[in-house]
């Protein structure tokens, strides 16, 4: 990872060292690294677009593979099946558009119903290329909306006047909204808004267009490449996932344990208590997004809980999942949160506006983000512009997150009161949802197989438009698995899919096998075991192949085929190996615990839930 890659950055750093960036990038070890191969269409000179958005991917451990069509050839490529983009076989487009492929406006003379038509024939025309890219790739498709025009005809009234250039671009991006809103493996990357901040002017200059036929400001490219970056590491699960956050000049002003709980600055007495609460609003919105918020700070615990439990203040200590309020070093801390809460240090995103902070917890702590934070006044602008969260799908168990994480800390004080394990487990009432994808849980599958590293078999790694296309598939078995019990709803926690050999129709393959870390060793690998050989056994099925492909994180399944009572039949010098079950006639249930789909007597396996009420 280079700092100089993540916001704020400097654009005419990496636009002039841009090749000593990239070979840097990959003498870095690739072997963590997805490849994807991305299409980028132009409406624009799309080279350094290109090479900006390969750095930033680099950067984010994806290693893209490009195909750049001419010259504004980007409808073209699309709608007449360019030979060479069909052998490309994209796992994601980009079609990099801007106002200036906008040919007509409305002219004075138009009326109400001439310009309706021409902005229905135009966003026509775009929508054609999306439905036709969807059907041939079946694969993401991200699109630039429309900067404001640089200049407008009729001033103020350019925005309300229905011959307005403004108003007219305003509707066409409410029309390229709700195509969005209507289809989930379409993007728009907002150049509207991006346009805005860097300053529309500068942004629009127009010897770039034409002189270079770029559709921005050369010095606006890192902006331009670095936001869609965001949306590709979404797509491809490389989100942050949790705020570790200070508290004393960070969630408000001044020291808590000199200055009192009651003298800190937070509310709406002064400007900057005003601040302080206004940050505090966009992190409580994000928890609400499904954020999960963590405290990391050097105070008395009793200090850093009265500084929460001010009336005034927008965060309560019951809105963090954990509070390390004490004099350890913050690096450790840092580790003892993400082994708390059951996530990767390159998860966590660490707030904090001491920069000697910063520099220990960024040197000592593998992959955590730590953002260039030093004053209130730029906090939102910062983290927001960062792109750590980046939606590009919502789910409703990311919006139930919290409630998980914090049903898991309940079960941990409930294992506690057990000497024996399997009376914990029977005393959880589990119960599990266990079938084929579908339509409901979609985004969460692809989520999941983008966001589960250490019980992850393969770690293949789909989009939703993979997702959508094993589902329809007939030689694909395809298996969810939704978990609950007393404490609450762990959502969809595991997935297993594969192939039925076209050759050998006894044979079955499996390509995918992964399962959320925070219901380990709560038994759901068996139900999701039990499930898939029944459904081998209605297809006539007799042998399971799985594979293991070794990573930095998923060494805790290496044997777990084993455990499962497969055989191993290779192992490769890199540890990848694979395994094969023969399916007897009278298999034997492995879950015990676990009522699957709302009966405890499975009548293929005879199996029944003890203590399951």
């Amino acid at each position: 990872m280079l700092k100089e890659l993540e916001y704020p950055f400097k654009p005419e750093y990496i636009l002039k060292k841009r090749k000593s960036i990239k070979k840097r990038l990959l003498e870095e070890d690739g072997r963590s690294r997805i490849t994807k191969r991305i299409a980028v269409l132009g409406g624009s000179t799309t080279h350094d677009v290109k090479e900006m958005l390969e750095l930033f991917l680099l950067n984010a451990g994806i290693e893209p593979v490009f195909y750049e069509s001419e010259y504004d050839q980007y409808w073209q490529d699309i709608m007449f099946d360019n030979p060479e983009l069909i052998s490309f076989s994209p796992d994601l487009l980009y079609i990099h558009t801007s106002s200036r492929n906008i040919k007509d406006f409305p002219t004075l003379k138009d009326s109400e119903e001439q310009i309706e038509a021409l902005s229905e024939r135009i966003y026509h025309s775009f929508e054609q290329i999306w439905d036709k890219a969807a059907q041939v790739y079946q694969c993401p498709i991200i699109q630039n909306n429309f900067e404001q025009p640089f200049y407008r005809l009729l001033g103020n009234a350019d925005c309300s006047d229905i011959h307005g250039r403004l108003r007219f671009i305003n509707g066409l991006n409410e029309k390229f909204a709700v195509y969005a809103q209507d289809h989930r493996n379409f993007h728009i990357n907002d150049i509207n808004y991006m346009a805005s901040c860097y300053g529309l002017q500068k942004w629009a200059d127009p010897f770039y267009w034409h002189m270079y036929k770029y559709a921005c400001d050369i010095q606006a490219v890192p902006e331009l490449a670095y936001n869609t970056a965001n949306i590709i590491k979404s797509i491809y699960g490389k989100n942050q996932k949790a705020f570790v956050l200070d508290l004393d000049n960070t969630l408000w002003g001044g020291v808590v344990g000199d200055d009192g709980a009651d003298h800190i600055e937070i509310g709406q007495e002064t400007s900057m208590g005003q601040l302080y609460s206004e940050f505090q609003s966009y992190l409580k919105a994000h928890k609400d997004l499904g954020i999960l918020l963590s405290v990391n700070s050097k105070n008395d615990e009793e200090n850093a809980l009265a500084g929460l439990n001010r009336p005034d203040s927008i965060l309560k200590p019951e809105d963090f999942l954990v509070i390390k309020a004490n004099w350890e070093n913050k690096d450790r801390n840092i580790e003892a949160i993400a082994q708390e809460l059951n996530i990767g240090t390159d998860s966590l995103v660490f707030v904090d506006d001491n920069p000697a902070e910063r520099h220990i917890v960024e040197s000592q702590v593998p992959g955590v983000k730590v953002p260039e934070v030093e004053d209130v006044t730029d906090f939102i602008r910062v983290l927001d512009r960062a792109g750590y969260f980046e939606t590009t799908g919502l789910s409703e168990d990311d919006l139930k997150r919290n409630d998980m994480y914090k049903a898991n800390a309940e079960r941990r004080r409930q294992e506690m009161n057990y000497a024996d394990y399997a009376d914990y487990l029977r005393s959880l009432e589990m119960k599990a949802e266990i079938d084929a994808f579908s339509s409901v849980y979609m985004a969460r599958i692809a989520q999941l197989t983008n966001k589960s590293n250490q019980f992850n078999l393969t770690t293949k790694r789909c989009s939703l438009a993979d997702i959508e296309g094993y589902a329809a598939d007939p030689h694909y078995i395809t298996l969810y698995g939704k978990l609950t019990d007393k404490f609450g709803d762990n959502g969809v926690v595991s997935v297993v899919f594969g192939r039925q050999d076209e050759a050998d129709a006894a044979l079955f393959h499996i390509e995918l096998w992964l399962m959320s870390c925070r219901v380990l060793k709560r038994d759901m690998e068996y139900a999701m075991m039990d499930a898939l050989v029944m459904r081998c056994r209605e297809r006539g099925i007799r042998r399971i192949k799985g594979y293991y492909y070794p990573t930095a994180k998923n060494g805790m399944v290496k044997e777990f085929y084993g455990a499962q009572g497969f055989a191993k039949t290779k192992e490769d010098a890199d540890g990848s190996s694979e395994w094969e079950f023969g399916i007897p006639e009278k298999y034997e249930a492995k879950n015990k615990v676990i009522a699957v789909n709302g009966t405890c007597t499975n009548p293929v396996f005879g199996l029944y839930c003890r203590g399951i009420k």
